[in-house]
């Protein structure tokens, strides 16, 4: 190995021309790729599309609708909706969403659709037609009031008139395929366009327009992600101090972050090149990679200057730390990169192009960061003053690692170890309590108090229906609606079901049937029940068309439609597991309960399968991390001493989850493979010192701190930047950002801590025989 590296440092270094200029036709190209780089975001790949609930989902979404749908509530500010104003502004909302690029007309509802109908008793039998008629006026007094009458008749209040007749719903559901280009709905640019023709045009003194559902909420979410450029900023700016406070040099700041930047183009242009996009939900992931250039560089830079203060040339001092750091580098690297694609295997489309973005450009590191990064430092010139100050600033930390390298001493390594235990044991009950899913109302990605989840609260409070709302589809043999047992059992199903936590109503085929029924009896309350007589149901459900989505078209599927309070992870867990519960005491082998459809059945589908795929993306990472130990340092006691402290702050990191309550997500699951992928770098580079002056004879204490003299102030150094960049996100617009922010930062910290106190502490009850040399 020693010769391999050898021979690619010579001829690296004899050819640092055409190495350089490799990398900037190469950057070139791939930076003109970048610019071509969209924001990429689809329902489909948010979803886990080979799980059973998904399956049912995507069989029945033509006949029923997707969970992909848009609700604007239209309010008017000033009291009652019975106005000319309201009315006229409820009609050009319907329509400017009828012709909205990307939504499924046959689907949009609302008091102006002619499927808006009421039916009411009369003395020859049953009457009925539109809510509002065709020659409705109105300016018309009469007309307004007439239309009172018939939206209390067609008792749709609390679903498309809300439950106070301050506003009234328009609801829509969305197709998957755009009509116009045939590619993938742009949401991003539906959403856009929500937000500016409906709540842009409509919105005024008089009335408020509030918009929910997962295209407009995405959008918000690609809005606010416009925010993580300043952010990139401010976290360069940062770095760039912390870098030239650490290196003293304007140029050994400069190439440094020269290269992360390089990298983040390489893989941005990557992306392109492979027909990616990027999705909002991993617009972090360029900053990570170039916080982990950076990490990389600034071990770059340490191993130089401290030869170069010795006396020797600079491409002398640059070839040294290429050789010294090449073997430790990509096997950090390399752990980070295999550890990103065990997110593979989360089925749900949007992690796994988070694996593919991360590991592809932490794998480009190892080009920019431990072979360019040397080649051009050889070419920097330091001044015998710099090469003294170096010299002097080292000498200073010297006296202070002295102190930190009795962690490595038996008695304080003892101490060590068992405060770290009870940490563990703490941390690991506390980590039981984490929850799948989301813990909060509204939409977990943004804050509480932003539009979107204020439009969310709003519509809750107001309508007995939201988007919160999980679909039971009956799938049974055709014609079953018109058997009593069929609908009975249904029914039953559905009562059971409204009086489980959690549930604020329901609606089914037999629901409706029933109040059908009692109409044909006069409406007597006695008679709101399901008619055992097989001509009397068919009169029953006649009057329940397919568009109304409670049947299909041979009556052979009929979803039980139950409306929500939220969709917590809880309450989504309760109400999931009653289904289970009481489907199977109705199931036969022609009638089956199955889940799901509808927005909470997607959150439902996704929590189980982040659940499902917890415990094998751990293992997958740690794994990985201990194969590539094992391999680097050939040494099972050395792999232990890396991987137990990561392991460690894996399980803290989690109760700190819980202490916080922020639930395990989409969008958090990622963050524990990302932290260990980054935290194993700290460990590497301090064993790699460590295990080569152990082979030699010396003690852990002494290897220790030759290890720390070596690198110890580099790795402080970078876990410390590195987490000042990420805690600035604590104050983004995006919720998930900030939790993101909150969980590396102490993942940064920790696992910094874990490798300068914790892993001597274990490698020194590892090696308990060594003794001073």
């Amino acid at each position: 190995m020693t010769y391999l590296i050898n021979q690619i440092e010579k001829t690296v270094f004899r050819h640092r021309a055409i190495v350089i200029a490799f990398f900037a036709v190469i950057t070139a190209f791939l930076l003109y790729n970048a610019s071509q780089l969209k924001l990429d975001a689809g329902f489909e790949k948010n979803i886990p599309l080979n799980h059973e609930y998904m399956q049912t989902y995507m069989k029945h979404r033509q006949d029923f609708g997707g969970a992909n749908n848009v609700l604007v509530s239209v309010c008017d500010k000033n009291g009652e909706i019975f106005n000319t104003n309201f009315f006229d502004t409820l009609k050009n909302v319907h329509d400017q969403v009828f012709f909205i690029n990307g939504v499924n007309r046959s689907l949009v509802t609302s008091l102006f659709s002619p499927a808006t109908r009421f039916t009411e008793i009369v003395e020859g039998g049953f009457s009925g037609g539109p809510v509002i008629p065709a020659d409705f006026d109105s300016t018309n007094p009469a007309a307004l009031e007439l239309v009172k009458k018939n939206i209390e008749k067609a008792g749709i209040v609390g679903r498309q008139v809300s439950s106070d007749f301050t506003c009234a719903m328009v609801t829509a559901q969305l197709l998957d395929i755009d009509p116009e280009t045939g590619l993938e709905l742009d949401t991003l640019a539906l959403a856009k366009e929500l937000e500016d023709q409906l709540r842009g045009q409509y919105e005024n003194e008089n009335t408020s327009i509030h918009i929910i559902g997962f295209a407009k909420m995405i959008g918000d979410v690609a809005e606010g992600a416009k925010d993580v450029l300043m952010f990139f900023g401010i976290a360069i700016a940062i770095t760039a101090i912390m870098v030239f406070f650490f290196s003293k040099s304007i140029m050994l700041t400069v190439l440094p972050l020269l290269c992360s930047i390089i990298a983040v183009v390489w893989q941005l242009g990557l992306l392109t090149l492979f027909g990616f996009g990027l999705d909002p939900m991993s617009i972090l992931v360029p900053f990570l990679v170039f916080a982990i250039g950076v990490s990389h560089g600034v071990q770059m830079i340490n191993a130089v200057g401290k030869k170069a203060s010795t006396g020797i040339d600079v491409k002398v001092a640059s070839q040294h730390a290429f050789r010294s750091l090449l073997i430790p580098g990509g096997v950090a690297l390399l752990s980070d990169t295999v550890g990103f694609m065990t997110l593979l295997v989360i089925d749900i489309g949007i992690i796994r192009e988070l694996a593919i973005t991360a590991s592809m450009g932490v794998a480009v590191i190892i080009l920019t960061n431990l072979l360019l990064l040397p080649v051009l430092m050889s070419y920097v010139k330091l001044s015998d003053k710099y090469k003294q100050k170096f010299a002097k600033a080292n000498a200073a930390s010297s006296d202070a690692w002295d102190h930190v390298a009795k962690c490595a001493s038996p008695k304080v390594a003892i101490g060590i170890v068992v405060a770290t235990a009870i940490l563990f044991t703490l941390g690991f009950m506390q980590a039981q309590q984490l929850k799948i899913g989301d813990l909060h109302a509204g939409a977990p990605a943004l804050h509480e108090e932003s539009r979107y989840n204020q439009d969310t609260f709003l519509i809750t409070d107001k309508y007995e229906i939201t988007v919160d709302y999980i679909s039971v589809i009956v799938e049974t043999k055709a014609e079953s609606c018109t058997e009593f047992d069929t609908m009975s059992a249904m029914d039953e199903f559905q009562w059971k079901m409204e009086n489980v936590p959690g549930v604020q109503s329901a609606i089914s085929l037999p629901s409706v049937a029933k109040r059908v029924n009692a109409g044909y009896n006069e409406g007597n309350p006695k008679w709101e029940v399901l008619p055992r007589n097989q001509s009397t149901m068919v009169q029953a459900i006649s009057r329940v068309p397919t568009s109304t989505g409670l049947l299909n078209r041979n009556c052979s599927v009929m979803p039980i439609i139950l409306f929500m309070e939220d969709h917590k992870a809880e309450t989504i867990e309760t109400v999931v597991q009653a289904v289970k519960e009481v489907a199977s005491e109705y199931e036969t082998e022609d009638m089956k309960f199955k889940l799901a459809s509808g927005p909470v059945g997607v959150m439902a589908a996704t929590n189980e399968a982040v659940k499902e795929s917890q415990d094998p993306m751990l293992y997958y990472v740690f794994g990985a991390v201990i194969i590539l130990c094992l391999l680097s340092f050939r040494s099972l006691r050395a792999t232990l001493a890396v991987v137990i402290p990561l392991y460690v702050v894996s399980v803290l990191a989690q109760a700190l989850m819980t202490y916080l309550e922020i639930g395990l997500t989409v969008s958090t699951l990622p963050v524990i493979a990302l932290g260990v992928g980054i935290g194993v770098d700290y460990g590497i580079y301090i064993l790699s010192t460590m295990t080569i002056k152990l082979r030699e004879g010396y003690s852990v204490q002494q290897s220790y701190l030759a290890a720390l003299k070596e690198r110890g102030s580099a790795v402080l150094f970078t876990g410390i930047t590195l987490a000042i960049g990420v805690s600035t996100w604590v104050f983004s617009t995006l919720k998930f950002q900030m939790d993101m922010g909150i969980l590396l930062t102490f993942m940064f910290i920790v696992n910094m801590l874990g490798a300068i106190i914790v892993l001597p502490a274990i490698a020194r009850l590892l090696w308990w025989k060594s003794v001073e040399k």
